[in-house]
């Protein structure tokens, strides 16, 4: 695992950083305590590679408005 802090981190690093953390619960291998420190780390982690999804999402979008697409939209109901 890295020292930076995960806020530092680019999605790439917080996700393999998250794989290791999952890796290591599921094994089982490490004692209670460590355990709820590695599960907190792996809900930071997790909420980081979300944030990182949304901006990108969201310049995906401001990229397609400039385009002139349509944005934000939905499906209509039964199509």
């Amino acid at each position: 695992m890295t020292d930076k802090p995960i806020s530092d981190l680019s999605f790439e690093e917080a996700m393999a950083a998250l794989e290791q953390v999952v890796g290591r619960l599921e094994r089982g291998e490490v004692p209670l305590e460590e355990s709820i420190a590695l599960y907190e780390r792996g809900a930071a982690l997790r909420a980081h590679c979300e944030a990182k999804l949304k901006d990108a999402e969201a310049k995906v979008e401001l990229i397609r408005a400039q385009e002139g697409r349509a944005i934000g939209t939905t499906p209509a109901e039964g199509l």
